[in-house]
């Protein structure tokens, strides 16, 4: 299906697409700019925004563009210019913050990707659309939303957990966070048609804060 995406969103696309190239050829640039706590612990604050529009390979570029590209019409339709961009921007911040703070005391922790702002759109638009299906490129049938949302919640914490692998989960669940919360205050009446959702990102919310506090020594 064609999605007809918004100008903002090609703006918003482009962007990541002309800074991650950057990044690909100048590695200085790239560590300027990338997450890394020991730097963010030394006050480098713009790192929180700038690691949002970098990306580690063309691969990690298309698909976090591709999962933005077939979402972001839903979210701008549904909220508006300014309220799409307040909330792109403020998943990617609280994605990172939330990073931030679970990654605290492994100074050598680095990341980059816009993922964290896509997975606050994403679950923007499950939130706003509770009855949306969704098809991943495994898996060749729908699947309902909400089931989707506990299967990237229950992925997220197992990733979070283990820290097994290469994937940015807590900047995943924080971009989630963000996304939600800016939902729900640009539109209220998802408190009353998206009830569920909102359930099971409270109860992971509570998992997350226990996984946090025992973990805050490792």
């Amino acid at each position: 299906m064609v999605q007809s995406i918004p100008l903002l969103g090609v703006l918003i696309i482009v962007v990541n697409i002309i800074v991650s190239l950057i990044g690909f050829k100048d590695d200085s640039f790239f560590n300027k700019y990338r997450f890394e706590i020991r730097k963010l612990r030394q006050g480098e604050y713009f790192r929180l925004i700038g690691a949002g529009f970098l990306h580690v390979n063309t691969t990690h570029l298309l698909f976090n563009m591709m999962t933005f590209y077939f979402f972001v019409e839903f979210v701008f339709l549904a909220l508006g210019a300014i309220e799409f961009c307040l909330l792109y921007v403020g998943s990617l911040i609280t994605g990172n913050l939330f990073a931030y703070a679970f990654h605290y005391n492994q100074p050598n922790y680095c990341a980059v990707g816009a993922s964290g702002a896509v997975t606050g759109v994403l679950f923007s638009a499950l939130l706003l659309y509770p009855g949306i299906e969704l098809m991943l490129f495994f898996i060749p049938i729908p699947i309902p939303g909400y089931l989707f949302g506990i299967g990237y919640m229950i992925y997220t914490l197992y990733g979070m957990k283990n820290q097994n692998d290469n994937i940015g989960h807590t900047a995943h669940f924080g971009g989630a966070i963000g996304g939600i919360l800016a939902t729900v205050f640009f539109n209220y009446q998802v408190i009353y048609t998206s009830q569920l959702m909102l359930g099971i990102l409270s109860i992971t919310t509570i998992l997350v804060s226990l996984l946090l506090y025992f973990n805050k020594d490792q």
